[in-house]
């Protein structure tokens, strides 16, 4: 019986997810499976998952109220205020209470600082932080109503915020940021500004990610950013920097590395004929640089794709410093960029990149380091190459 499988769940103590399995069960929930199926999943009955899942009710007041997760509870108000009148440094009070000096220092500056911080009223501030929904500030019709009439004049967000500044100098009630804006328009259930409005966006884009969240895509550890990067890579005075990506084909299946020395502009090919993976990419960058003497590879810089997760060990054994540039900017690559422009001429998008031999690429290679470049004066990438050579031996 259910009931009574239920019952042997709570006297076992397997009835009560954690908090991992309440965020799976949560999850596949959304996805759209079915409470039995989840309850298989882990391993209880589908009666646990429906408890689990039930939206709690929020307590009336702030005495009621138990914060969850990482949220000071009245306890802890209660000992930061005792710790701040008895004179106690910040870090002292963390300490004591497992929490950082960072977190108690914000608290008691939220409540007013420490001659006026009580723990009390701390706690039932906190209280009406937390509740949700949250109205936003385009809740107000009037605001509503100028900020969109500006979007439908293709006034960006950014500018609208300014604006508002200028054309209501003594009303505080018509101020919103360029974030709010952006919110509002993208995230879907707040009906303040209509969502057709995102059309009057420069980009045109139907999603937001804000400035400054962090990247979830993948992270390469050990990263030296292009910040690091010697001063003489950039005068183009001193050759042996390159910099370097990857030209994607069809489907995103195949892949052909680019290599470009920033002072001669000569281009080398990385074959991949197996895939583009960190192992695959590795290994024909190894190729690469014994194919010049030491000092023409000293420098690599690279885009933050996972293909270079490889690139410590790299760098140990080569002695060729590995830069990446920051997210999403790829003109901290000019050379490579331009250059990859022009091989798409031989390469070009929708092209099945794993049907070209090691020969092809040598022969594109050949060809793209043969044409005079106009940055160059309309000296050939292998003159201004064989001139460095000459010239360092």
């Amino acid at each position: 019986m259910l009931w009574l499988a239920e019952w042997e769940e709570r006297m076992l103590g397997i009835g009560v997810l954690s908090q991992e399995e309440r965020v799976r069960a949560r999850r596949l929930f959304q996805q759209g499976w079915t409470l039995r199926q989840i309850g298989a999943e882990l391993g209880c009955s589908h009666m646990t998952v429906s408890r689990q899942l039930a939206p709690r009710r929020r307590p009336k007041d702030h005495h009621q109220w138990e914060p969850g997760g990482n949220r000071l509870r009245l306890e802890e108000r209660e000992e930061i205020a005792l710790g701040v009148a008895r004179g106690e440094t910040f870090s002292a009070i963390a300490g004591r209470l497992g929490r950082s000096t960072s977190t108690v220092s914000r608290e008691v500056a939220a409540g007013g600082g420490p001659k006026r911080y009580r723990a009390v009223g701390a706690h039932k501030r906190a209280f009406e932080n937390a509740r949700r929904p949250k109205s936003t500030r385009l809740a107000d019709p009037r605001l509503a109503l100028v900020v969109s009439g500006w979007l439908m004049e293709f006034y960006s967000p950014v500018a609208i915020s300014r604006r508002l500044r200028l054309e209501f100098p003594d009303d505080p009630m018509m101020r919103v940021s360029h974030e709010t804006i952006y919110e509002t328009l993208f995230v879907q259930g707040r009906g303040e500004l209509r969502r057709e409005l995102t059309r009057c966006l420069r980009s045109g884009r139907t999603q937001r990610r804000p400035r400054g969240r962090a990247e979830t895509r993948g992270r390469i550890p050990g990263k030296v950013m292009i910040s690091e990067r010697p001063a003489e890579v950039e005068d183009r005075s001193v050759p042996g920097h390159w910099e370097g990506d990857l030209i994607i084909g069809k489907n995103s299946r195949s892949a052909v590395g680019t290599l470009v020395e920033r002072t001669s502009r000569y281009t080398m090919l990385l074959h991949l004929p197996d895939g583009h993976d960190a192992e695959k990419v590795d290994a024909a960058m190894r190729l690469a640089v014994k194919k010049l003497p030491q000092q023409f590879f000293r420098t690599i810089t690279w885009d933050q794709g996972m293909e270079m997760a490889r690139h410590a060990a790299f760098s140990i054994d080569t002695g060729v410093q590995i830069y990446f540039c920051d997210p999403h900017s790829p003109w901290q690559r000019p050379t490579n960029e331009n250059t990859n422009g022009l091989l798409r001429q031989y390469m070009p998008k929708g092209t099945d990149l794993s049907t070209l031999t090691e020969a092809d690429l040598d022969r594109i290679a050949k060809s793209i380091n043969n044409r005079p470049r106009g940055v160059l004066n309309y000296l050939k990438p292998t003159e201004v190459l064989s001139a460095l050579l000459a010239h360092t031996t």
